[in-house]
């Protein structure tokens, strides 16, 4: 069984037992949480549910085992003859979540 999610302007396919990277959302290490924008369910038998655009009563149960960074990624700016050169690093934060189980609309 696996269903897509989709959370941080991202979508994401994910099994129950799967350790996923996704932005960073609110709570901290230990806690449940639930994402109810599922856009699709795979289950090991029937047919798939896609939803239009999300599948109606379907959640994703996980819990919050870590923090992480990704990799540094410089951004470069630059204007020739004005002397201008602008130079800044970032580095997104992420939480790995723990998918947990898979529910089905009732």
């Amino acid at each position: 069984m696996y269903a897509v999610v989709a959370t941080g302007g991202k979508q994401y396919r994910v099994t129950p037992g799967e350790i996923v990277q996704i932005e960073k959302i609110p709570g901290t290490v230990g806690d449940q949480i639930e994402l109810d924008q599922v856009l699709l369910v795979a289950p090991d038998e029937g047919e798939q549910l896609i939803g239009t655009p999300t599948v109606e009563g379907a959640k994703v149960v996980g819990s919050i085992i870590g923090d992480r960074r990704g990799r540094k990624v410089i951004v470069q700016k630059f204007k020739r003859r004005k002397r201008y050169r602008s130079r800044v690093g970032h580095r997104q934060e992420y939480r790995q979540v723990r998918i947990d189980t898979i529910e089905l609309p009732s």
